[in-house]
C-alpha cells in the first residue's frame, strides 16, 4: 500500500488526507494530523470520500450523440466534433453565443484554463460557475463594503472568539470540521448567538437563538445596529479612522427599533436586545454566514448588512474577529479567484479595464479581449431558452439538478443546437449532451484547491484515471489548440506558473512553497511573503470601509391561500451537492437513502400526514414527492428539503427570481402547497 498526499472534494473546509492505494485502485483515507483544518479528523464524508472514485458507473470514454442515444468513441472524433461545432457555431452566431460553465470541483488551474480559452480562443466572456448560485452575492457584497470579496479571517481562529454570531449556515451538516471548532469554542466560554429560522443542531449549544421568518435578515441585523447605536455601544475609533458613510448608517437604521424588527421578522424585542449587547460588548466577536445569507433576491443586501455590523463594532481585521463566508464546495473560492466569471479576470480584476485586458492579451499573445461583461449562468440559461445562446461547455457542473426552476433548465439546455459536457459521471445534464468527455477525479490529477479561508493547497496524483478518462487540463489544451489557440502546459506547475505572473494576489504561491507545508492563504504577492490569514489588519482593500445600508425588502414570492407554505432548501449532513459523487458512496447513501420534506407536529396533524408518509409538493413551477420527517426543527407553515436527490428534483419548485447585483437565484423561499399522496 501507498499514501499519496490530497485534498477532499467536498466542502470548503479543504480537509487534507492521505489516499491510501493499492495497485491502481484507492482503497482509504488517513487524515493528516498535523493540518491546521481537520488536525487528524474527518467527518463521514471525508472518511468516505475514496469510494466514488472507483465506482463502475465511472466514464471511460468519450460519448457522442448518434441516432438520438450517446454511444462510445475515440478521443480523435470526440474532440474533432466538439473543436469543429464550437468553432463553426461562433463564426455563424458571434462568439457571444457561446457558454462556458466552470466548475467549483475543478482544481485551480482547471478553471483558469478554461476561462482562457473562453476568451482567448472563443472571444467571450460569457463564462461562469456555481459561485453564481451559492456566494456570488458575498463576492458581490464584500467587495462593495471591503475592497475584497472573501472570507476575512482563518477557520483556526473560531475557538479564539468570545462571541461568535452563525447565520445562515448549518455549520455541523454542511462544514463538519467547522462545527467542531465552534463547539470547541463555546466549551472555552465563547458565547454563541445562533440567527436560524430552523432548529438546527447549533441551536443547543447557542446562548440565544434568533429564529426570524425566512428572508428576513437584514431587518434583525439593521435593528441590532439600531440597539447598538442608541445604547452607545459602538466602536468610535474605528468608525471614525477606518470607515465612511456612518450617518447614513444611523439614519436608515434607526427605523428598525426593537417593535418593528419584531413585527417583521418574529424575533421578540428582548431577544435582539440581548443579542445585540452580547455582540457588542464582545473583544473578539466573529461572524460567520453561509448560503442562508446569499440565497436570496437580497443576498447582497444580506451581505452588506453583516459587514455594516462588523464595521459598526470594530470587528474586522484583527483575530477571531471579521465576515466570514463558508464557502460551499472544494474549489468554490479558487473558480471564482481563477476568473471563471464574467466580468473578471483572475485575482477579480475586470475585463473593462483597458489596462487588465493589455495585460492579459500580452501574456496571451491576442488581440481584442472583449471588454464587456459577460452572462451568468442564470441569463446563459435564459438566453439559451430564447436561442440566443447556441452552444454550451459545461465542466463539472451539474445544472440540469442544481438550478432553480429546474424544468425550465432542461429546455434551455435541449434547445441548444451543440452541448457538450466534461465530467465523472453520467450527471443528469451530461445526459442531454451531444459529447461527454470523461474526466479525471481529485485522485487522478495533481491541482490546487482554495478552501473557504483562501488557503491554497497542492493535491497529488495518487492513481490513472479509469479507461480513455483524462484531466480537465489537458482535455482543454487539446480542444482550445485544435480550435485555432494553441494552448500547451507539460504540467499544472506551468499552468500555475502562469496565474503566479498573471494575478497579484497569487504571485507568491508556488508549487515549490506549497510542497513544504499546508498551502498559503492569499493575498500572497511575492515567494517572500508568508501569506495573509487576516484580512484588513491594518486598513480595507478599497482604502475605508464603506457603510452600506440596506432597508428591509420581502421575500420574491410569499405564501398565499393557494400556496399556504414557505419552502426552504439547503443539504445534510450526509450528501453534498447533487449527489453525483456521495450517493454513489455505500456507507452514506445507507445513511440517507431518500429525500426527506420536514414539516411541522402542527402543520402535520392538520394534513393528516404522519412521520414517512410520502408527500407531494407543488409550487408555481413543478411538483415532486419526498418521504415526511416531522419534526419542530422546522416553525409551522415553514418546510425543509434537499436538493440531493434525483428522485425528488426540489429544485423543481424553487423561484429562479435572483439578486438584481449579484443575480443569484433566491434558492431559501418560495411558495408551495402540501398533499399526502401514500
Amino acid at each position: 500500500m501507498e499514501k499519496t498526499y490530497s485534498i477532499c472534494p467536498f466542502c470548503g473546509c479543504g480537509c487534507s488526507f492521505y489516499l491510501i492505494t493499492e495497485g491502481k485502485r484507492v482503497v482509504g483515507v488517513d487524515p493528516s494530523p498535523l493540518h491546521p483544518v481537520n488536525k487528524g479528523m474527518l467527518c463521514i464524508k471525508g472518511w468516505n470520500s475514496y469510494e466514488f472514485i472507483n465506482s463502475p458507473e465511472r466514464l471511460t470514454s468519450p460519448l457522442v450523440r448518434k441516432n438520438g442515444k450517446l454511444v462510445e468513441t475515440d478521443w480523435e472524433e470526440a474532440l474533432r466534433i466538439v473543436s469543429s461545432r464550437l468553432k463553426e457555431i461562433k463564426d455563424s452566431y458571434g462568439p457571444n453565443s457561446l457558454g462556458f460553465l466552470s466548475s467549483a470541483k475543478a482544481t485551480n488551474e482547471e478553471n483558469f484554463l478554461l476561462m482562457k480559452m473562453a476568451r482567448a480562443a472563443f472571444k467571450t466572456n460569457n463564462v461562469d460557475h456555481c459561485a453564481r448560485l451559492c456566494h456570488s452575492s458575498t463576492v458581490a457584497g464584500l467587495a462593495l463594503t471591503f475592497g475584497s470579496g472573501a472570507m476575512t479571517n482563518s477557520i483556526d481562529e473560531v475557538e479564539g472568539a468570545d462571541v461568535l454570531f452563525i447565520t445562515g449556515t448549518n455549520t455541523t451538516a454542511q462544514h463538519p470540521l467547522i462545527g467542531t471548532r465552534m463547539i470547541n469554542a463555546k466549551e472555552k466560554g465563547a458565547k454563541l448567538i445562533l440567527m436560524d429560522p430552523r432548529e438546527i443542531p447549533l441551536a443547543q449549544f447557542a446562548d440565544i437563538h434568533l429564529q426570524q421568518n425566512v428572508g428576513t435578515d437584514v431587518a434583525v441585523l439593521n435593528g441590532m445596529m439600531n440597539i447598538i447605536i442608541e445604547e452607545d455601544m459602538y466602536d468610535k475609533e474605528f468608525v471614525e479612522s477606518r470607515t465612511e458613510g456612518f450617518d447614513k448608517l444611523k439614519s436608515v437604521v434607526s427605523r428598525y427599533t426593537p417593535r418593528a424588527v419584531e413585527i417583521i421578522s418574529g424575533v421578540s424585542a428582548g431577544a435582539l436586545e440581548t443579542a445585540a449587547r452580547m455582540y457588542a460588548r464582545a473583544d473578539k466577536a466573529m461572524l460567520v454566514y453561509a448560503m442562508g445569507i446569499t440565497q436570496h433576491t437580497t443576498g447582497t443586501d444580506n451581505v452588506k448588512t453583516c459587514a455594516n455590523l462588523a464595521m459598526l463594532c470594530g470587528n474586522i481585521g484583527r483575530p477571531s474577529t471579521g465576515v466570514n463566508p463558508l464557502r460551499g464546495q472544494n474549489n468554490v473560492q479558487g473558480a471564482c479567484d481563477m476568473g471563471a466569471l464574467p466580468n473578471v479576470y483572475s485575482g477579480y480584476q475586470s475585463v473593462a479595464d483597458q489596462g487588465i485586458r493589455k495585460k492579459f492579451e500580452a501574456a496571451w499573445k491576442v488581440e481584442n479581449l472583449d471588454e464587456k461583461p459577460g452572462l451568468t449562468i442564470t441569463e446563459m440559461m435564459m438566453a439559451a431558452q430564447k436561442g440566443d445562446i447556441k452552444a454550451m461547455y459545461i465542466m463539472g457542473e451539474n445544472p440540469a439538478m442544481s438550478d432553480p426552476d429546474s424544468s425550465h433548465i432542461e429546455l434551455a439546455l435541449s434547445n441548444l443546437d451543440f452541448l457538450v459536457v466534461q465530467d465523472i459521471f453520467l450527471s443528469q445534464t451530461a445526459a442531454l449532451a451531444d459529447v461527454v468527455l470523461p474526466a479525471a477525479s481529485f485522485a487522478e490529477r495533481m491541482g490546487t484547491y482554495t478552501n473557504t479561508e483562501r488557503r491554497v493547497q497542492l493535491s497529488h496524483k495518487a492513481i490513472d484515471p479509469p479507461g480513455l478518462a483524462k484531466a480537465d487540463w489537458e482535455i482543454i489544451c487539446k480542444i482550445s489548440s485544435l480550435s485555432g489557440y494553441s494552448m500547451h502546459y507539460d504540467s499544472p506547475a506551468e499552468i500555475m506558473s502562469e496565474i503566479n505572473s498573471l494575478t497579484p494576489s497569487y504571485g507568491g504561491i508556488t508549487y515549490s512553497r506549497l510542497e513544504k507545508g499546508f498551502g498559503l492563504q492569499w493575498p500572497c504577492p511575492n515567494e517572500d511573503h508568508p501569506g495573509t490569514p487576516i484580512l484588513h489588519k491594518d486598513k480595507f482593500t478599497k482604502g475605508l470601509g464603506t457603510f452600506l445600508p440596506c432597508d428591509f425588502q420581502p421575500l420574491a414570492e410569499a405564501p398565499d391561500d393557494e400556496y399556504d407554505f414557505l419552502l426552504t432548501t439547503g443539504r445534510i449532513y450526509y450528501h453534498y451537492h447533487t449527489g453525483t459523487m456521495t450517493r454513489r458512496t455505500s456507507v452514506l447513501e445507507r445513511e440517507a437513502p431518500h429525500a426527506r420534506l420536514e414539516i411541522n407536529p402542527e402543520d402535520a396533524k392538520k394534513l393528516g400526514i404522519q412521520n414517512n408518509d410520502m408527500v407531494e409538493v407543488v409550487s408555481r413551477r413543478g411538483a415532486m414527492r419526498a418521504r415526511a420527517e416531522v419534526t419542530t426543527t422546522v416553525p409551522r407553515k415553514v418546510v425543509f428539503s434537499t436538493f440531493h436527490f434525483v428522485e425528488s428534483p426540489v429544485n423543481m419548485l424553487t423561484n429562479p427570481a435572483y439578486d438584481p447585483i449579484a443575480k443569484i437565484p433566491e434558492f431559501k423561499g418560495c411558495a408551495v402547497k402540501i398533499r399526502r399522496v401514500a
